[in-house]
């Protein structure tokens, strides 16, 4: 089964559940979902991290859980203690776009590489869990706005294969990943605009607020492909092809 056809049956399959998911669901369970899926990726994350040890994997996913549930804990009504959290992870991507700038930065075998890389695991993980609990708790179309937020990076994803496997002939980032283009960086950015402009009146927005969500949602944009490439990055460090299992 090709590549391409895999990705449409998944999202065939996938969307909708996902999607109702977040729609429907309470924020308390929709918590708990990320959370689970979180964890699911972190431990693939602490493989292309260089942990080969299970039980190190393991304990890893466990002091992970444990500060997700210390962040439940102490939030509040207000939620403060996920928007400090959120806070520190939109810091930590201006972090990321200098590591992509270096592309030998931390790619030993070693100690050192492997605790960073698993603190960066973290800092990618635990935030972004605390800001989509956020978004989803909010009063004014809460889970729509998680959703949005979800679609984003869906549809940035998503534009920039399909543009790119058609008309892709610039490398983005050859070095990082051969396979991204910049037809198919320019394709997943029209794909954002274009839902921005579907999105806007389900957001509960006046077309007076187009300019901000549309810079919203390019900006939301442009930090997943650099969580894309940041993904590649340690892909090939780890000298992995794939991380999607």
């Amino acid at each position: 089964m090709s590549n391409r056809r895999t990705r449409v049956i998944a999202a065939v399959v996938m969307a909708p559940i996902a999607i109702l998911s977040v729609l429907y669901l309470p924020s308390e369970f929709f918590a708990a979902l990320v959370a689970a899926l979180m964890m699911l990726g972190l431990w693939e994350w602490t493989l292309l991290a260089g942990l080969r040890n299970r039980l190190s994997r393991a304990a890893c996913l466990v002091g992970n859980a444990a500060l997700m549930a210390a962040l439940v804990w102490g939030a509040g009504r207000e939620l403060v203690v996920f928007k400090l959290v959120t806070l520190l992870g939109a810091v930590w991507w201006l972090l990321v776009l200098l590591w992509l700038m270096r592309f030998q930065f931390a790619s030993a075998d070693n100690a050192w590489s492997r605790a960073l890389k698993l603190f960066a695991g973290t800092l990618s993980i635990v935030p972004a869990w605390a800001a989509i609990c956020w978004l989803h708790a909010a009063p004014a179309h809460g889970p729509a706005w998680a959703l949005f937020a979800l679609l984003i990076v869906w549809m940035a994803d998503s534009g920039a294969y399909f543009v790119g496997v058609r008309f892709g002939k610039h490398k983005l980032a050859p070095r990082i990943s051969p396979g991204k283009s910049w037809e198919g960086f320019f394709g997943g950015l029209l794909a954002t605009v274009l839902l921005a402009l579907v999105a806007l009146s389900l957001l509960g927005l006046r077309w007076t607020s187009l300019p901000e969500l549309l810079l919203l949602t390019v900006v939301t944009a442009l930090f997943s492909v650099a969580g894309d490439l940041f993904e590649s990055l340690l892909k090939r460090h780890a000298g992995a092809k794939d991380s999607s299992h």
